[in-house]
């Protein structure tokens, strides 16, 4: 009897991931997923989408993984602050390890050759594989005929001649295979990863420049919430854009952070950091009482709460013009 080979598929539950994961179930592959998360892409989509194709998976926590790569890009960034070859090679690998762990023989993934120019380019998979450590076992099946066959193609674990061989931008084909799998569901052709916007990215610059992380992770998912401001070089504050945002900077805030709030104006939560002067703290004060949307040149008074101690203070809101002199991202 043919042994049943085992596949361990890197899934973000876009539509070459779930591909990817069709084609090996096609040829008798036993397959499971990885999901990653971390502050800056979430496992949400990858759930739906192995559940949909009825799938095993396994969520992993990426976070200490991609905050080293954002420090340290061997490669360097994409547009933003995408290390992308480097974060792709560390998913490998940390797969790899799993797949040895778990008693797999090999890892795949949904990349298509030249789908994104500069990380899915030929020398870019060959960089990302030889990095990974496991390059001899990464199979590639949506690109796997276009590209150097690795252990898994050459000893016929997998027949390459069943698999598909798409390169380029154009999705037609994967949409047609798709149809042909009856997958209806699939998110549009987008990174998925917060890393890739600008203004996100501009956050992320901000905060490694003048604070850095330390070992407070805190401050890195703080980053996909709110308008940020700096004060000075040491200072940020973060004032929520709506009820949710609130809900979450109550949620995230640091034990010896100050909230700062509107006391008779409904508004939003404002945090800042707990080595904020008094000075600063009547900018922080005007700024979350512009955001209440109070009427200018009437005097605010708001109330300022760490742990459980709290005292209020009169500020004038500061214009939209002055506002904008702080704007971390405009």
């Amino acid at each position: 009897m043919k042994k049943q080979y085992k596949a361990i598929v890197l899934f973000s539950g876009g539509l070459d991931s779930q591909l990817a994961v069709c084609v090996l179930l096609k040829q008798g592959i036993h397959v499971e997923a990885i999901i990653y998360k971390s502050p800056f892409f979430d496992s949400i989509k990858g759930e739906q989408a192995a559940k949909a194709l009825g799938i095993n998976y396994h969520i992993l926590d990426f976070t200490e993984e991609i905050l080293e790569q954002i420090q340290h890009p061997a490669h360097g960034f994409g547009k933003a602050m995408n290390p992308c070859i480097d974060c792709h090679a560390q998913m490998i690998r940390v797969a790899g390890k799993k797949m040895e762990e778990w008693g797999f023989d090999f890892i795949a993934t949904g990349e298509v050759l030249a789908q994104r120019p500069m990380s899915q380019n030929k020398q870019s998979l060959g960089v990302v594989a030889k990095c990974s450590q496991y390059g001899d076992l990464l199979v590639r099946p949506l690109c796997a005929a276009l590209i150097e066959p690795t252990k898994p193609i050459r000893e016929g674990w997998i027949d390459v001649d069943q698999l598909p061989a798409f390169s380029g931008r154009n999705r037609t084909p994967q949409i047609k295979l798709a149809e042909d799998f009856g997958i209806k569901e699939y998110p549009a052709p987008a990174g998925g990863c917060l890393l890739t916007e600008p203004q996100f990215a501009n956050k992320l610059k901000d905060l490694l420049d003048h604070e850095g992380l330390d070992h407070d992770r805190n401050k890195v998912w703080l980053l996909k919430t709110g308008r940020h401001l700096r004060i000075a070089d040491d200072v940020k504050i973060i004032v929520g854009a709506d009820q949710s945002d609130n809900e979450w900077l109550k949620k995230m805030a640091p034990p010896e952070a100050l909230h700062i709030t509107c006391v008779d104006i409904p508004g939003p939560t404002t945090l800042a950091p707990p080595n904020i002067s008094d000075e600063q703290l009547k900018i922080a004060g005007a700024i979350c009482a512009r955001y209440a949307k109070t009427p200018q040149n009437e005097t605010v008074e708001v109330k300022i709460t760490q742990n459980n101690t709290s005292h209020t203070i009169e500020v004038l809101p500061l214009s939209p013009e002055e506002i904008l002199q702080f704007m971390v991202v405009n």
